[in-house]
């Protein structure tokens, strides 16, 4: 894992504050693969060629799948639960919707989310959690947990742990059921201090102390290299059609 430390800037001696924020800043939250028709395969060695041997970025089970390896290669102790995201009118996704992690049983940690905290949260305290990117909460629902971010539900928590073979067919299901939001346009984005970048086949999006400016996209493979170092063959995409897929040229 030494390799994937070195990507995103961290150390065996970091703490676990320190690797969730460092890994946010580094690795981006992407879903290029669903839209260029690569399967998805959900075993760490993959995963790692993708992440750390491509410098990658990916959706939640790649993201949160490889750093809960890592943080047990670092000696936590890491369980993945699984989650329902809330949609319009807080309408609850499918069961496994989402994989987010309990780290030494304090923490709630999620790097494979989009805009979510830089810090780890406790998983223990019902009371409102400052971080960086906003105000958290956690309350109890019957046997799960629902996550609140800004007073706004984001995801319900199953509590029972879960191995990361079984989020395969949610895994699939977002890479090819036109009803995903994945399945919607191509995007890749990433926080940076003090604010957020976000490219799609068609803008660039930065918000910047609470300033937002949009920049509309000529050439997408040209954006994600310049944002975020995602290169791809010449030619091999142009702009999204009206069902979200990547052209092929």
């Amino acid at each position: 894992m030494e390799e994937y430390l070195q990507r995103i800037g961290a150390s065996r001696t970091s703490s676990l504050a320190e690797l969730q924020e460092r890994h946010l800043l580094s690795v981006p939250f992407e879903n290029l693969d669903t839209h260029l028709d690569t399967r998805i395969v959900l075993e760490i060695p993959w995963l790692h060629e993708k992440i750390v041997g491509r410098r990658r970025g990916g959706f939640c089970y790649e993201v949160n799948g490889l750093f809960a390896e890592l943080l047990r290669d670092l000696g936590f102790t890491v369980e993945l639960l699984s989650a329902r995201v809330f949609g319009d009118e807080r309408r609850l996704g499918p069961p496994g919707d989402h994989v987010a992690l309990v780290v030494d049983g304090e923490w709630l940690v999620d790097v494979g989310f989009g805009t979510f905290s830089l810090h780890p949260l406790s998983w223990t305290s019902r009371e409102e959690q400052r971080d960086p990117a906003g105000v958290f909460r956690l309350e109890d629902h019957g046997a799960d947990v629902d996550v609140f971010h800004d007073g706004e539900p984001a995801y319900r928590l199953d509590r029972r742990p879960r191995e990361l073979a079984e989020f395969v067919p949610t895994c699939w299901w977002h890479q090819t059921a036109p009803e995903s939001h994945f399945r919607k346009g191509p995007m890749a984005t990433r926080p940076f201090p003090g604010g957020r970048i976000t490219v799609t086949d068609k803008q660039v999006v930065v918000t910047e102390n609470g300033h937002k400016t949009s920049t509309e996209v000529e050439d997408p493979a040209a954006a994600f290299l310049e944002h975020f170092g995602i290169e791809f063959e010449p030619g091999h995409f142009r702009q999204s059609n009206a069902s979200g897929v990547l052209r092929q040229l």
